[in-house]
């Protein structure tokens, strides 16, 4: 699996060669003024790739170069004074790359008294130019759109703006996550199941989207694993477990047992393929030595979500991707679907059987022994959480009718009160418009019934997410 998660963010700042001669230290203040853009865009977890000030086109072509060698990400403009676009659009269009654009003024605004007893015109006229970081940007956007390349605008003050930093930040986590998903190793292993034609998944698109690769797997394969499976590897497991789960004392020693076997089985196929997600499902019926298998991975899955390899079942190819995103932002992303409402308390019950994610249960999980999987074959060990309580957002993959996707994202908050204790993940959501309205608008954008959960509101950087991949993203609440 490709490891170098870094984003490589590229920085430039613009000016115009013409006034340097014209004012004194005009060229040193607008440098010191990028310099302070570097020292706030090096507190993020980013690589910095600083090509300085380019003031001619020469040097416009040759940071359009440097940047393409360079391989970034994504790029910074800074907009110190009124430059040309003919500095802009040759760094911006070689590179090809989403392209930030800092509209920063110094100072929260100009020291009008100060700059009106100045008695040089010509010292008046480069302050001035200092203050200009605004004239250019409408120039610099009309070029953008008249050449089709798409633009995003941060505008606020140099200094003391945490708007504006707050917006950097999100626009690089953006960026590493586009970059994460873009290399990520998908395994999809078994088969969907069938009739559940609302999950059903263009591979090709997946892939044209948001990148990576798909490895198709066999069940068999997860099976023959498992047979060599060693006892002393089994052992290890079950202490992890243990130590991971509050594991239930109606569980059967020979089911833990089962589950630790299988899970080590899964931990190597993921070693092998590199796997980043997988989703699954395999009925096993007709086939004992595989449904032995397939009943016995929820323990282990949910571990591997838990270690940043998200794991959905049902063969939920979409979902893994929203859970896969979720995840890269350091949410968590656990599978879910609507359980029931609750008009009573005005939420909403969402949950699901199969894996969770560990990182984002409230309070220790429990494995319950499971007599049936239901809709399923088997039975075997389950695990049961809440979301941990407080603000959430849901993500959803959505396939489109005109062969497209789109995120749908809510924002909303893991709420306590009962829950039922079935077994599976289960949690009670309030959201800002009501339960009967989320619904209502979730379900008018047509998405599968399955989605995923994070923790945190993130609909603003899932939205920067979607302007990078160019996805449309839909926001409901």
């Amino acid at each position: 699996m490709y490891t170098k998660k870094k984003v490589k963010a590229g920085l430039f700042g613009i000016g115009l060669e013409a006034y340097w001669k014209q004012f004194d230290g005009l060229k040193e203040r607008l440098i010191s003024y990028l310099n302070q853009v570097v020292e706030n865009l090096e507190g993020f977890d980013a690589e910095i790739v600083n090509l300085g000030l380019i003031d001619t086109p020469e040097k416009a072509f040759e940071a359009g170069q440097t940047f393409k060698t360079q391989d970034v990400d994504i790029i910074f403009l800074y907009v110190s004074t009124y430059a040309l676009s003919s500095t802009v659009l040759p760094v911006v269009r070689k590179a090809n790359v989403p392209v930030i654009v800092l509209n920063l003024s110094p100072e929260a605004s100009i020291d009008y008294k100060s700059f009106n007893s100045l008695t040089d015109r010509t010292v008046m006229t480069g302050e001035w130019l200092a203050h200009c970081s605004s004239c250019a940007v409408p120039e610099i956007a009309n070029v953008f759109n008249r050449s089709k390349i798409p633009f995003f605008q941060i505008t606020g003050m140099l200094r003391n703006d945490n708007h504006v930093w707050n917006e950097v930040r999100e626009w690089v986590e953006a960026a590493r996550v586009a970059k994460i998903m873009y290399y990520n190793r998908m395994g999809i292993m078994g088969n969907y199941y069938s009739g559940m034609l609302d999950i059903y998944t263009d591979l090709t698109l997946q892939l044209s989207t948001f990148g990576g690769h798909m490895e198709v797997i066999e069940v068999d394969e997860l099976s023959g694993i498992r047979d060599v499976v060693t006892e002393a590897e089994i052992s290890a497991k079950l202490l992890e477990i243990h130590s991971e789960f509050d594991v239930q004392d109606d569980c059967q020693p020979e089911e833990l047992h089962r589950a630790a076997q299988t899970a080590v089985a899964m931990d190597k196929l993921v070693s092998k393929y590199q796997l980043g997600s997988l989703a699954y499902y395999h009925k096993g019926s007709g086939n004992p030595v595989n449904e032995n298998t397939t009943t016995s991975v929820i323990l282990g899955n949910s571990l591997l979500t838990g270690r940043n390899i998200p794991v959905a079942g049902e063969y939920e190819i979409k979902n893994v991707q929203a859970m896969k995103i979720l995840d890269s932002f350091d949410a968590g992303g656990s599978f879910t679907e609507y359980y029931a409402m609750d008009f009573t308390d005005n939420v909403v019950l969402m949950g699901h059987d199969g894996p969770c994610h560990p990182g984002i249960a409230e309070g220790r999980i429990k494995v319950r022994p499971l007599q049936v999987y239901h809709g399923k074959v088997g039975s075997g060990l389950s695990v049961e959480m809440s979301v941990s309580h407080g603000p959430v957002t849901l993500l959803s993959v959505v396939e489109t009718g005109d062969g497209q996707l789109k995120f749908l994202v809510a924002e909303g908050e893991s709420v306590p009160g009962s829950i039922l204790e079935i077994g599976n993940t289960n949690s009670r959501y309030r959201f800002a418009i009501g339960a009967r309205n989320f619904v209502e608008a979730w379900n008018r954008q047509g998405p599968a019934h399955h989605c995923a959960i994070g923790k945190g509101h993130l609909a603003s950087r899932i939205k920067k997410l979607g302007e990078i991949l160019k996805v449309k993203t839909i926001q409901v609440c």
